[in-house]
């Protein structure tokens, strides 16, 4: 094992290091990436009470503007983004200008999108501080906020200049959103990497124990992952799509249970156990993964729910083709497919299998 780690995301010009370790926040030179005289740091309330002066410290640019928005997936919305917006007018920002975003997926994902929109392009770093973050959503680009009829469906697509990952601050990380972050990572084994997979089999104790070594193969193993196959379909119009195994059931479940009343890797976890019902994966295959899941801490199970109007929430995914939903899908672990021609009954038959008992 190795205490420090970076991948790089090939995308010609636009390529970019992630850099895993830790005491970043201290020791990374964030200066030599900050473009101008001027940057805003973007975070919330629970992340700048622990971590937002270490950072400024650290930084030594000229102007540095902080934004400290509330907590939780209720912030990702519109009148958020304006609110960015409206600071980075305030402070005259310009294209030179560079946004960190200090925090989990929420604030990667909001800051990240003002980035992209604000004088239509800032140069911005991810420094994600939920595991969850550091796997999945500050790699690879995509930026976003919820609207009312679904998550995500307002962004684009935009990199970072550098994502910067302390595990440092994954041991503040409450246990139930550290664990969110475990799904993602066993995503990633389960469609892409049968090996990873087994390794996580066997040292997902020590995960759960936050041990520093296994953190950094992890987030590493995830990274490299999801760096490979971004750098061979950024824009999600064919590979990249197995990216989302169990997302297109996790975003209905968090959008009917309510955003924050399920946490998105318990949903996930969740998801990918449904999508799994009805993929050609053998049931030995079906019983390791369920069993990886639940020894992770996740919750494999859901409390009564309206399957008609989750059902509705699916078809109004993103991922809709030509009126067809179409879901990842596995044929063996770490070997995904996508099926563009789910029926509506074998949505039906997925759900009906995951009621809690």
């Amino acid at each position: 094992m190795k205490n420090k780690s970076i991948i790089k995301v090939n995308l010609f010009d636009r390529s970019y290091p992630i850099e895993i370790g830790s005491s970043l926040l201290n020791e990374f030179n964030f200066s030599e990436l900050i473009l101008g005289n001027d940057c805003l740091i973007v975070t919330n309330e629970v992340i700048a009470s622990i971590y937002l002066d270490m950072l400024i410290n650290n930084i030594k640019t000229n102007n540095i503007e902080t934004l400290i928005l509330e907590d939780g997936e209720s912030t990702k919305t519109e009148k958020t983004w304006s609110t960015i917006i409206d600071k980075l007018v305030d402070m005259k920002a310009n294209r030179d200008t560079t946004i960190l975003a200090l925090g989990g997926g929420v604030i990667g994902d909001i800051a990240g999108f003002a980035a992209a929109t604000y004088m239509r392009g800032l140069p911005f770093i991810q420094i994600p501080t939920s595991l969850l973050a550091q796997v999945d959503s500050s790699v690879g680009g995509k930026t976003g906020i919820n609207h009312a009829k679904g998550k995500n469906l307002v962004g684009s697509f935009y990199q970072p200049i550098a994502v910067v990952s302390d595990i440092d601050v994954l041991k503040t990380l409450p246990d139930r959103e550290y664990k969110c972050g475990l799904a993602e990572i066993i995503k990633y084994g389960a469609i892409y990497d049968s090996d990873f997979f087994v390794w996580l089999e066997g040292n997902i104790s020590l995960l759960l124990k936050r041990d520093n070594d296994a953190l950094i193969y992890a987030i590493s193993r995830s990274c490299e992952i999801k760096a490979d196959i971004v750098s061979q379909d950024e824009l999600e119009t064919g590979k990249r799509a197995i990216l989302n195994f169990g997302h297109t059931f996790a975003h209905a479940i968090e959008n009917h249970i309510g955003y924050g009343t399920i946490f998105h890797g318990e949903a996930v976890a969740i998801g990918m156990l449904m999508a799994s019902k009805i993929s050609l994966i053998s049931q030995p295959d079906k019983e390791r993964l369920i069993n990886l899941i639940i020894n992770s801490g996740l919750p494999h199970k859901l409390e009564e729910f309206d399957k008609n109007e989750m059902l509705e929430i699916m078809l109004m995914d993103k991922k809709i083709k030509n009126k067809k939903l179409r879901l990842v899908l596995l044929n063996k672990l770490g070997d995904a497919y996508i099926e563009d021609n789910i029926q509506n009954d074998h949505i039906m038959d997925a759900f009906e299998k995951f009621h809690q008992a």
